[in-house]
């Protein structure tokens, strides 16, 4: 490129943005990370019907004919936690670009909306820019599976959990012994207590996400205080 030519080109850095052009360019930046969001959106639906007929795969299975047997429940459990955590970095990744979305949407449209164009947090753009060159995760691993328990998975491991806990009652018919139960329960050469144990110990992670996790930000602000600027919080 000659000096000439290099005169004539745009220089972004130097050259200040008419009003036109700034909002030309917020209205495409909004449009792409609504696009973004909404992608990862139907991809944590996915996830989430995945789970869904996978159990309803199971019950159809163990439920069929009283000689099949129960283990397939306790498996599917685990299957289900494996998508649970595979849906949970998806979500992560989701509100990444839902985080700009409304950082947009609150800054930029809700003022034009309301005929009162002043933002009502300084800086916004600073924020979404520094972003949008170092992209950090706005919630941890643990606060996405926490979110995503509490918002979809728990029903799907309480159908489970009763499922099989009628699968190891109904059959037989008549009232059960404990030593009934218990062989009910075995299976094969793996004693009683090995299930018992297995849904104990799935019980206390789910308690630990709970309990002991953070729970995701309630205010969008929170997601946008400096310790999570690039630097401090993982990449995404």
């Amino acid at each position: 490129m000659t000096n000439e030519e290099r005169g004539r080109s745009v220089d972004y850095e130097s050259t200040p943005l008419t009003r036109a052009e700034y909002i030309s360019a917020i209205v495409h930046l909004y449009r792409g990370e609504m696009h973004r969001a909404t992608v990862w959106r139907v991809r944590l639906d996915t996830t989430t019907n995945w789970s869904v007929l996978t159990t309803a795969g199971l019950l159809a299975f163990v439920f069929r004919d009283s000689a099949n047997p129960h283990w397939p429940l306790l498996i599917g459990m685990l299957l289900i936690g494996l998508l649970m955590a595979y849906e949970a970095r998806r979500y992560q990744v989701f509100d990444v670009w839902r985080a700009r979305v409304r950082k947009i949407e609150e800054n930029f449209y809700g003022p034009i909306l309301k005929r009162d164009p002043i933002s009502p947090q300084t800086g916004w753009g600073g924020y979404v820019a520094q972003d949008l060159l170092a992209p950090v995760y706005k919630i941890s691993f643990r606060g996405a599976l926490r979110a995503r328990l509490l918002r979809n998975y728990w029903a799907i491991f309480a159908v489970l959990l009763v499922s099989w806990t009628l699968k190891i009652l109904m059959h037989p018919a008549h009232a059960l012994t404990w030593s009934e139960v218990q062989g009910n329960m075995a299976a094969g050469l793996i004693p009683w207590w090995v299930p018992v144990c297995y849904l104990l110990l799935l019980f206390c992670g789910f308690l630990y996400l709970v309990l002991f996790v953070k729970r995701a930000p309630q205010s969008d602000d929170e997601f946008w205080r400096e310790e999570t600027r690039p630097g401090v919080a993982s990449e995404v």
